[in-house]
């Protein structure tokens, strides 16, 4: 069930969500916790779908505060009447959650704590997510005030690589980052494989991956402080079969270990003396990150520590070449 409330108040909607839930007998029950979503017209539907496919895991409300915005993510700058248009979904059209979107314009949008304050759910977790752009500051924006948890996505900035630092910079107990999520398939594999015999030591690592993907980035940053050696970040162009992170070299003494993914979602696993085989490495999707981040409220501190470690100083990176491809 979909409902369109134009050019509305807060009060108004919130007395909207008690009547559809008292004709259509959906209810709040069960709710774990309040995901706000911050974003631009144009990625309303594509973060509503990935929440919704979320909240069949993690049943919660999710308001959606949606803000007209030009190519680059910032909004215009046009004088616009101040109004709220307000939608309601509730039932098959909102998964295990219920929805709601405020479109704000003009001087309605200056002020986005005030205009979801009053839809929270009381005693429960707050999680902002900002699917596109990112605030500079998460914990000092509007929403993240209020916010428990924090997610950005460093990969749909306009400069992943800069936002890291940035993020390092930036960086407070709870915020997480889509770029890191990512990473859990890899670094369970990683792990698995250095926890089998022969047991040597790592003695140096290559980690290689587009040029624009900050993931690449972080894997690097965790191998280099996990194994206390030189990791050589290199980067290979964009590439329409696979993005993100292509493969890791890991060198030891008894023969190196390599992980290569040259096709989507399947990498190739090779190790001395025994056969090469194809493992299941997939590019995770939004709804896998979104449900890996909604796992937890507390800080990830395995996160702030690379990020901070890594990108927090002027000390030197992990060693960058470039690979044409």
């Amino acid at each position: 069930m979909i409902r369109d409330i134009p050019n509305t108040t807060i009060s108004k909607v919130s007395k909207a969500l008690v009547e559809i839930r008292e004709q259509g007998g959906a209810v709040a029950l069960g709710r774990v916790l309040t995901l706000l979503i911050e974003t631009d017209f144009a990625g309303t539907e594509e973060a509503i779908l990935a929440a919704n496919e979320a909240s069949r895991e993690h049943p919660c409300r999710i308001i959606v505060l949606a803000q007209d915005s030009g190519k680059s993510g910032k909004a215009t700058k046009a004088k616009v009447d101040a109004r709220l248009d307000a939608q309601i979904r509730v039932g098959g059209d909102a998964g295990a959650s219920e929805v709601i979107v405020l479109k704000a314009y003009g001087e309605a949008a200056s002020d986005p704590e005030s205009l979801v304050t009053g839809l929270l759910l009381p005693d429960a977790p707050v999680v902002a997510w900002w699917p596109g752009l990112a605030p500079e500051r998460a914990s000092a924006s509007s929403l993240g005030r209020i916010a428990q948890r924090r997610i950005t996505d460093a990969a749909e900035q306009s400069d992943p690589h800069a936002y890291l630092g940035n993020l390092a910079k930036t960086y407070a107990p709870g915020d997480s980052d889509f770029a890191w999520t990512r990473l859990t398939l890899w670094r369970a594999q990683l792990a698995a494989v250095l926890d089998q015999p022969p047991f040597d030591p790592v003695l140096s690592v290559e980690v290689t991956g587009a040029v624009d993907s900050p993931s690449t980035d972080l894997l690097a940053a965790w191998l280099e402080l996990k194994l206390k050696v030189q990791v050589t970040l290199i980067r290979t162009a964009r590439g329409k079969a696979v993005a993100g992170i292509r493969g890791v070299k890991l060198v030891r003494k008894s023969g190196n270990i390599e992980i290569v993914r040259n096709v989507p979602d399947v990498a190739t696993l090779i190790q001395p003396s025994q056969p090469t085989r194809d493992i299941a490495l997939p590019r995770r999707s939004l709804r896998d990150c979104l449900i890996e981040d909604l796992r937890r409220m507390d800080s990830d501190d395995l996160f702030g520590t690379v990020i901070t470690k890594s990108f927090g100083t002027k000390k030197a990176k992990p060693e960058i070449t470039k690979k044409s491809k």
